[in-house]
């Protein structure tokens, strides 16, 4: 559910390819706005051409970072440096850094020393440091999009892109300009570190005199205990989906009378081997 949050978007080009971008900016619409939007590269590189198709059409800044050294990424210390900087205004609520590179675990750390919520994106490599420090982090894949050609000129209004700056495109650059979000998540099986995220999250949440608790507050839990470990990684929409296919789980609806019905789940009484009370 999109909030009224504002929200510092950082791009790391040189490790980003364009192609998630239709679907990352509609999850990051989820958490709030993002006012600032910046992507940092050396701009003069031809590797950045595809994601110069997109920068106008998702109002994306370009901060231009050149490549002083070999090997040596300068784009992340400017991007540091200017989260930094944005972090002691004091105006943001969350920063969005999109990246799979291990060197803005310490930046992430950081921010969140400040009671400031960060939210990576990254691809299945990034290690499990930058994972860590994140308060939700969300894999590449997972992020719902495809990219199709507009077949009409209203759907091509309808995507926000101009004729004049579509007719500048080139062909692949126009899939990734005018690329569309779809809901198809891939169901991914549960790996024995997220079914124990669930349990620990389960028996955090549990009173002393009740094994069923809120299946909203378990997954409030097991945000903060495993970033990573949340229904869309696994390729479902909700939470309560993901929790049946973890099978170490029993779950029924309570009604509220007149307000909504409550979700409740507690832990199986016998658990696959693994899995923890």
């Amino acid at each position: 559910m999109a909030t009224n949050s504002n929200l510092a978007l950082l791009i790391d080009a040189d490790n980003v390819s364009a192609k998630i971008i239709v679907g990352l900016m509609a999850e990051i619409a989820n958490y709030g706005t993002a006012s600032v939007r910046r992507i940092y590269g050396d701009w003069t590189s031809p590797a950045l051409g595809p994601w110069k198709a997109c920068l106008l059409n998702h109002s994306i800044t370009p901060i231009q970072q050149f490549a002083y050294t070999s090997g040596k990424n300068a784009t992340d210390g400017a991007m540091i440096i200017d989260a930094m900087d944005l972090l002691y205004t004091g105006r943001y609520t969350a920063f969005c850094i999109v990246s799979s590179d291990s060197d803005f675990t310490r930046l992430a750390s950081r921010i969140r020393e400040q009671a400031v919520t960060v939210y990576g994106f990254g691809e299945r490599k990034t290690p499990h440091a930058f994972v860590a420090a994140c308060n939700k982090f969300t894999y590449f894949d997972v992020l719902n999009m495809t990219f199709e050609e507009p077949a009409t000129a209203d759907r091509q209004s309808q995507a926000g892109v101009s004729l004049p700056f579509r007719e500048r495109m080139s062909k692949g650059s126009l899939d990734i300009a005018t690329g569309v979000v779809t809901s198809q998540l891939e169901k991914r099986p549960l790996n024995q570190a997220a079914i124990q995220a669930l349990a620990r999250a389960i028996t955090d949440s549990r009173s002393d005199d009740d094994d069923w608790v809120n299946l909203a507050v378990v997954g409030f839990h097991l945000s903060k205990l495993s970033p990573d470990v949340h229904p869309r990684n696994y390729g479902y929409q909700r939470l309560r989906e993901f929790a049946e296919a973890s099978g170490i789980v029993e779950l029924k609806v309570q009604p509220m009378g007149e307000k909504p019905p409550v979700s409740l789940v507690r832990l199986k009484e016998r658990m696959p081997t693994g899995a923890t009370r």
